[in-house]
């Protein structure tokens, strides 16, 4: 006879003495139950509805260190019947995280049970392995930073489109979550390229070979001529607002710049990526760190550093990482997408010709006429 809880030894007088005011053995008969249970080679229907039985009477009365470690025992076991984890849902605290962690098959009974208490349980949601696209959305909806990093630090989610889109939005404004997202080594390079001032020297590199790979298909427009001499004499005189300024003009980049990386210690890094954009030389690139702040310029291991980036990065593969840091748009992108008519699309309406414009214009160039001469 396969074994059951009917082999299981009798827990009657255990049961009469749990009556007695002064001795409380509810806690013991649950978790040796709980142990019968999971130990059993066979679970028949009969065990299974015997257990649920037993156990449904004991855990809203036990102590809540039982609950929780009972719930930490019977979430993660595929034959618990979900009676059992809602109720234990139902517990709130430590036994309601063991099971919207543990079980294999979270249902909607169980999430009600656990918003019982009317606790929010989306970091506890936001940390399993098999969300389903409905309930991601509903938590990246939230806007919540503890839950946006508990969802970044599950490696089992799957970050990608909108999703991804949108978490990235949000780290450019918080470096905790910036980092985050950059130690997981799922996501391509070119889709975390906002948060480059953010990421170690290896990610940079990869993030700017990413971004040069398809810069290559875009035309890079020259740039300005002016940029050295403007920017070094603002650099010479200390003029760090005109400085500034001189540089948001230059490239069109959206006034306040530089507030776009909450951490003031990088900003020298954004305009080094600025400078390698507007198509400086070197040397007027350390003239400007050297001159422009005497922070800057006391640091001989900072000054390095700019340096090497500014050496590391190509101009076409600066100018992307500028835009998709600042959230911007070149303004040769911009004019390039202004400017397209498609006039040749098969369902675009074709311009409407005045008559005179429609005559073809002569191959021939006109001669000077010769004037007639008259007696």
């Amino acid at each position: 006879m396969s074994p059951s809880l009917d082999d299981a030894p009798d827990l009657s007088g255990l049961i009469e003495l749990s009556r007695l005011d002064n001795l409380d053995l509810k806690p013991v008969i649950l978790r040796v139950q709980t142990d019968l249970f999971l130990s059993a080679s066979v679970r028949d229907r009969k065990t299974i509805s015997a257990f649920a039985s037993l156990a449904g009477g004991l855990i809203p009365i036990v102590d809540d260190e039982t609950a929780e470690i009972v719930a930490r025992k019977l979430a993660p076991f595929p034959e618990t019947p979900p009676t059992l984890l809602a109720a234990l849902a139902a517990r709130g605290g430590a036994a309601r995280d063991a099971v919207l962690a543990g079980a294999p098959i979270l249902t909607q009974a169980m999430i009600a049970a656990a918003r019982t208490d009317g606790a929010d349980v989306g970091i506890a949601l936001a940390q399993r392995p098999d969300l389903d696209r409905a309930t991601l959305a509903d938590l990246i909806a939230r806007d919540e930073p503890a839950i946006d990093r508990a969802l970044v630090a599950n490696r089992a989610v799957n970050l990608q489109g909108e999703i991804l889109a949108r978490l990235v939005a949000r780290a450019r404004k918080a470096p905790d979550l910036a980092r985050l997202l950059l130690e997981r080594p799922d996501l391509a390079h070119g889709d975390v390229a906002p948060l480059f001032l953010v990421a170690d020297e290896t990610r940079r590199e990869a993030i700017g070979h990413a971004m040069l790979a398809t810069a290559a298909l875009r035309p890079l427009p020259p740039a300005p001529r002016e940029a050295g001499a403007v920017l070094t004499g603002f650099s010479a005189r200390g003029d760090i607002a005109g400085f500034v300024a001189a540089l948001t003009d230059l490239l069109g980049l959206p006034k306040g710049f530089l507030a776009a990386t909450p951490d003031p210690s990088l900003r020298y890094e954004l305009l080094t990526v600025a400078l390698r954009v507007a198509g400086l030389h070197e040397e007027e690139a350390v003239y400007i760190f050297l001159t422009l702040n005497e922070t800057v310029a006391r640091s001989v291991d900072r000054v390095f550093d700019l340096v090497k980036l500014f050496r590391t990065l190509p101009r076409a593969a600066a100018r992307d990482i500028l835009a998709a840091v600042l959230d911007w748009t070149p303004q040769d992108r911009a004019a390039a997408a202004s400017a397209h008519q498609p006039y040749h699309a098969p369902d675009a309406q074709r311009p409407r010709m005045q008559a005179a414009s429609m005559e073809r214009p002569s191959l021939r160039t006109p001669l000077p006429a010769r004037q007639r001469q008259t007696s």
